[in-house]
């Protein structure tokens, strides 16, 4: 038995973002939605890999590099600076 917790029909914005660079070549979209205390869901192409962001969120090593397996930190810094300009700024909450 499932307790429906949301069934939300929404329209949103999507940002198609491509770049490459020597070592790598990054493909995302951005869904921008206010269902998620308004944290666009990223999603790398290549992996299928996605998660909730904000611009606070692109300070933390660990989550990046967990949630789209960045192992070196030249790929880091440049997958912090594809979405930097491009994730907001919100204020933090609880979420559960």
């Amino acid at each position: 038995m499932l307790d429906n917790l949301y069934d939300l029909v929404e329209s949103s914005n999507v940002n198609f973002v491509g770049c490459i660079s020597e070592a790598s070549r990054y493909d995302f979209a951005i869904v921008y939605t206010n269902h998620f205390f308004g944290k666009p869901l990223v999603v790398c192409m290549q992996t299928g890999r996605s998660t909730l962001l904000c611009a606070h969120d692109l300070t933390d090593n660990e989550l990046l590099r967990s949630r789209f397996q960045v192992s070196d930190d030249q790929a880091l810094n440049e997958l912090r600076s594809l979405l930097s300009n491009r994730l907001p700024t919100i204020e933090s909450h609880e979420q559960y």
